[in-house]
Parts: structure tokens; C-alpha cells; sequence
């Protein structure tokens, strides 16, 4: 803990600010970022909603903390990682059994392409196994997303969103799914 200023200290800083208006407080507020929308020269293509084919085999312990689909310019991921795509919803899967959550999460992909959503948190939790990897549920989650044709990135949350225990995804733009 840093020591009390000396008695000198705080009369020099009186001397140098004596004389000194403060700036009268604005009533402004700092805007924010607009949110954009993408303008489609055709409109969306319904696609068949995407049932559960979704593998669980996993080759190793470590969960991928990134993902890009092919064809995509790293500058993407680098997007997500920074935010530029405003977090629309979030489901936390903590707790869940494997077959749960991969059911809950299925449900929830195709929902947030209904409502034309482009980012979401996808939060599974770390996990603990005794062996030192990773949890099971936090493999699994981040390999389905991996094999959704919708998902076209995602990367670990910040610590402040979830860290190591939560994604961020992005999905296709003006994708519509049949109700």
C-alpha cells in the first residue's frame, strides 16, 4: 500500500493548481456503435433445417480454441475475437449431460438462424476430468459447432464473457430456415 503524501507534497500540487476552472460537464453521452445490417441483392434461400448427424468422436483431450471454415480470411476470426459482432444470445449448458446438451444446442443453432441472429455464447463451462484434459462437454460442444454447415467461426470468449468456459459464434447472414 503506498504511503500518505508528505504534507509538502499536497501543498505543492494546492500551489500548481491554484487558479486552475474546471471544465464545465457536458451532457453528452459517448454513442454507440451502430449497429449494421447487411443489404442482400437476392433474398435468403430457405435451407432444409439441419438434423442431428453430429459426430462425437473426438481424437484427442484438448478442446479447439478457434475455429475458421475454410474459404474464410483470418481477418473474420480476428473480428470475433475483438467483438465487432454484438453477442444477440446466449445458452449455458452447465450441467447438462452430453445428450442434453447436444439436443439443447441443435434447438438453440436453429433458432438463432430463424431470428437472423449473427453472434451468439455458447457456454458449456471447462470442465474437470481427473486424467488433466479438458471436460468432456466443452470437447463435444466445440467439436459439433465445428460440424454445423451454419457455423462459420468461433474463438474462446474474454475472461469478462466466460474465458475458457464459453465461445463465441458466428453464424451464416441471411440464412432462413423453414418453421
Amino acid at each position: 500500500m503506498p504511503d500518505p503524501p508528505a504534507a509538502s507534497d499536497v501543498d505543492l500540487f494546492q500551489q500548481a493548481v491554484d487558479g486552475v476552472i474546471p471544465i464545465a460537464p457536458t451532457n453528452r453521452i459517448t454513442p454507440a456503435r451502430p449497429a449494421t445490417q447487411a443489404q442482400y441483392q437476392n433474398p435468403p434461400k430457405p435451407i432444409p433445417a439441419v438434423t442431428d448427424n453430429w459426430s462425437d468422436h473426438v481424437s484427442g483431450k484438448v478442446a479447439p480454441t478457434s475455429f475458421l471454415r475454410n474459404g474464410l480470411n483470418n481477418m473474420t476470426l480476428r473480428k470475433l475475437r475483438r467483438g465487432l459482432w454484438p453477442i444477440q444470445a446466449e445458452v449455458d449448458l452447465h450441467g447438462l449431460t452430453s445428450d442434453e446438451a447436444r439436443g439443447i444446442l441443435g434447438n438453440f443453432l436453429n433458432q438463432a438462424l430463424r431470428n437472423n441472429y449473427r453472434c451468439i455464447n455458447v457456454i458449456h463451462g471447462k470442465g474437470w476430468r481427473a486424467e488433466g484434459g479438458e471436460g468432456v462437454l466443452k470437447i463435444r460442444v466445440r467439436h459439433w459447432l465445428t460440424q454445423h454447415p451454419q457455423v462459420l467461426a468461433f474463438c474462446e470468449a474474454p475472461a469478462n464473457a466466460g474465458g475458457g468456459g464459453a465461445v463465441w459464434v458466428l453464424l451464416k447472414a441471411g440464412v432462413s430456415l423453414p418453421d
